[in-house]
């Protein structure tokens, strides 16, 4: 059936009223009584209001739906997903809505992209966002903290693409000690067993995990019989004198002795109740190390099995004097050449001996029971360690047993990650510090070359400008060993013979070293070409020496004598093989060993010799960036630097030794002709259209006069955007030069745009980071690049060569469909 029309607001209240009179009216008529009819109008009144208060407690939703606001608890209520964080941004990056672990992990007083996470997440973050508004959908990227890891997702929505939804998921720490029950069920295990010793993995709640075959047979009487969930104390039974022995087995049973070792990670700070415990049974009397005379053979023979296992175990008396130690103990307590101390309160610092001793007392003399003490070691003294303490009973006499995790691999990859991470976050804050000084030294460098064009020698002013420019040059100069540390510097390598470059330093050297410090140099024979900056291997060569001369006089003064040697020589790929070195990979190098008698490096410094600001000299004579600097510019080589101690014939140390590996340069295919075509090229005849695309102003105003001044014609564009606009509104250009970094579109996006437009326009990039990082990040045919800062007779001849290129390549390609680029249009 169909509906009538809808009635108004009014009509409705109208015809309520009326039909309350007229209900009044009758009650007045029926009864006679004004009592009773006043009553029952007040009864109606007091209904009204109700219904009237109802109606205005509408719930908000309603009236926000009403009204055209968004409900957002609804999208709220569908976000919360166990284990991941959901958020929701506007394109002002303002948080719209975030579900409960969102809130849990970062707060809701951050909004993503800037969440409390280190630098290195944040600019991802900040990038998949750029991407994700831009194509619809990020690819996925890995954040961190301190102490979490994320995955991140970012995804575009909305009617009007208004809205980024950002997942993350939490990236689980592995168990290091998940996959010791597939030891106690294993082989390991029945070795155990076949020793006296029954092992069991008991979890927290009490219920068994796993258990070798000796105890599943003494327990249930079948060895194969699965244990796992059973609870382990109701397999075991103990007499009026507290001896345990196995429940099946009653008296008739040997009595036991139970050690109960709790796996408790240190790394995560899990208490032993949190944590697995190692439940090792053996029959009471056997001995560790010589206890008890009747048994010292099964004492040694579980000496040794305890020796196999990777968990670090030690005993000591009542007393707390060691009685045995195993190998992974050792290794974990830092104990040096197998060199037990008597106590163990020996191998922590001094603030946690009198704790150390007092906890291995009462373990040793109260009732069996187990625990965990928090000590700093001697040799880690600034990372506290879990130290699992077990008192032992039934073995003659009372003793204590300690655990202790191996955690020495462990802990040296988190330095070795922690350094590497140091050494980035600084990389790309000098990186993006010389980038903007680039910037700056630009733009003066050309404007000294613009006036020195107005001036002649012998005016007022020449001079001054000429002494800009070489301060600038200076400055330039310290932005190159900014780009170095970070290893991002902009190198123009060639191929060289290393003796080539000692040489041309050679009298420097001898300046620099003095005339009681003797330089000496050998180089062997057939020594391979290597391709590397030569101004930079020259700057790696006297850094090497100024420290050597500097660790001779530290050692005996301003008047010391001493010896530093450069030595060359060949290492065959044989040779790489034969080192078994997981750093160096196998092929042909060509080696440079300096070789000073300063007294050589002090071995706590040696692992943080390459950080940046340490420094082994006095305050106020070194500034920490000499080996550092050494350290970027022959790892963006290509190479490898190892430094270590010479010693001489009775184990004395001679002084430092620096080796560097670089590899033996062999030209490819690709290098071959693009030499081929440097020789072909055809001069310039000038002239050209250059569409000229950079952020700066100051640096696009020297460019476009340079060029300008070289008779071409010059279109400027201030960023991405408006340089595609301006190729297509009219394609007819012979170059484009372009920044890299820029904002809303950057260089490589709008080429790429570009040669959608026009197939193979030449593109050449102006930069101050490296050229083979760039290559790496852009990977495009027919680029080329500049470095910043240049002077204006510089991009005067980088753009003629490009466009030299250009034109011996297109007479060369042969004829097609397709529009070819003239250099000459």
């Amino acid at each position: 059936m169909g509906k009538g029309p809808a009635t108004s607001p009014l009509v409705d209240s109208l015809a309520v009223a009326a039909a309350v009179l007229a209900s009044i009216a009758l009650i007045q008529l029926v009864t006679g009584s004004a009592l009773v009819t006043v009553a029952y109008a007040g009864g109606l009144g007091v209904l009204g209001l109700i219904a009237f208060s109802a109606a205005r407690r509408r719930p908000a939703a309603a009236l926000a739906a009403e009204a055209g606001v968004p409900d957002w608890s609804v999208t709220v209520a569908a976000i919360e997903q166990a284990g991941v964080a959901v958020a929701i941004t506007d394109r002002a990056n303002r948080l719209v809505c975030a579900n409960a672990a969102f809130e849990l992990w970062f707060g809701s007083s951050y909004a993503p992209p800037r969440l409390p996470v280190d630098g290195a997440s944040a600019d991802q973050l900040a990038r998949a966002a750029h991407v994700a508004w831009r194509e619809g959908e990020s690819g996925e990227v890995t954040i961190a903290d301190e102490s979490h890891a994320w995955t991140a997702v970012i995804q575009r929505v909305g009617r009007g693409d208004e809205y980024l939804i950002w997942r993350f998921t939490p990236i689980t720490r592995t168990e290091p000690l998940a996959g010791i029950g597939k030891y106690i069920t294993g082989t390991f295990g029945k070795i155990l067993s076949a020793a006296g010793i029954e092992v069991a993995l008991v979890g927290p709640d009490g219920a068994i995990r796993a258990c070798n075959q000796g105890f599943a047979r003494r327990a249930a009487g079948d060895e194969n019989a699965s244990m796992a969930g059973q609870d382990f104390v109701t397999l075991l039974r103990s007499d009026e004198r507290d001896r345990i022995y196995f429940a099946r087995e009653g008296r008739k049973g040997s009595p036991q002795t139970l050690v109960s070792v709790p796996l408790a990670d240190p790394e995560v700070g899990a208490k032993a109740g949190d944590a697995p415990s190692l439940m090792m049974m053996f029959d009471a009397g056997i001995g560790l190390g010589g206890w008890g005379g009747e048994t010292r053979g099964q004492g040694v023979q579980l000496q040794s099995l305890l020796e196999q296992l990777p968990l670090g175990l030690a005993m000591t008396d009542r007393d707390g004097h060691f009685l045995f130690a195993n190998p992974a103990f050792r290794r974990a307590a830092g104990v040096e050449d197998g060199k037990l101390p008597p106590y163990p309160s020996d191998l922590v610092v001094r603030q946690d001996k009198t704790a150390m001793s007092d906890a291995v007392r009462r373990f040793g003399q109260g009732p069996a029971s187990s625990g965990d003490i928090a000590v700093r070691l001697r040799s880690e003294p600034d990372e506290p360690v879990s130290l699992g303490l077990a008192g032992v009973r039934g073995m003659g006499e009372a003793a204590v047993l300690l655990s202790l995790a191996d955690t020495t691999e462990e802990t040296r990859l988190k330095r070795q990650v922690a350094q590497q991470t140091k050494m980035q976050a600084i990389g790309q804050l000098a990186g993006g510090v010389a980038h903007d000084f680039n910037n700056v030294l630009t733009a003066i460098i050309g404007y000294c070359d613009l006036m020195l064009l107005r001036h002649t020698p012998g005016d007022s002013d020449y001079d001054d400008i000429q002494q800009i420019k070489a301060n600038s040059n200076r400055a330039a100069s310290l932005t190159r060993h900014l780009l170095a540390f970070s290893r991002q510097q902009t190198l123009q390598p060639e191929v060289i013979q290393l003796p080539d470059v000692i040489s041309e330093v050679s009298q420097l050297l001898k300046r620099l070293l003095g005339a009681r410090i003797t330089l000496k140099t050998q180089h062997a024979r057939d020594l391979g070409a290597i391709r590397a900056d030569p101004r930079q291997l020259e700057q790696v060569i006297v850094n090497l020496a100024v420290n050597a001369r500097d660790a001779i006089q530290a050692r005996g003064g301003e008047q010391a004598t001493g010896t530093l040697s450069f030595s060359t020589r060949r290492v065959a790929a044989h040779d790489v093989r034969r080192m078994g070195s997981e750093i160096i990979p196998s092929g042909d190098y060509t080696v440079l060993i300096a070789e000073d008698t300063g007294g050589g490096i002090p071995q706590p410094a040696l692992s943080k010799i390459f950080e940046p600001f340490f420094t082994t000299k006095e305050l106020g004579k070194g500034t920490g960036l000499g080996l550092s600097t050494v350290y970027g510019i022959i790892k963006q080589s290509g190479g490898f630097i190892f430094a270590d101690n010479a010693v001489n014939p009775d184990r004395s140390v001679r002084g430092a030794r620096f080796t560097i590996y670089l590899p033996v340069y062999h030209a490819t295919e690709e290098e071959l002709k693009r030499a081929e075509t440097l020789e072909e090229a055809s001069e310039w005849s000038g002239g050209g259209r250059i569409l000229l695309v950079e952020d700066e102003d100051m640096v696009r105003a020297v460019a476009e006069r340079a060029l300008t001044r070289q008779g071409y014609t010059v279109v400027t564009a201030s960023d991405g955007d408006i340089g595609v606009e301006a190729v297509r509104k009219n394609p007819d250009f012979d170059l484009v030069v372009s920044d890299v970094v820029m904002p809303s579109l950057d260089g490589p996006a709008m080429a790429r745009e570009i040669r959608q437009l026009v197939p193979g326009m030449p593109i050449l990039f102006m930069s101050g980071y490296a050229e083979e990082q760039l290559r790496r990040e852009i990977d495009m045919d027919g680029m080329h690049f500049i470095a910043k800062p240049f002077s204006v007779a510089q991009i005067a001849a980088k753009v003629g060569q490009v466009l030299r290129l250009s034109s011996a390549s297109t007479q060369r390609r042969p004829a097609s469909g397709g529009s070819q680029i003239s250099p000459n249009r």
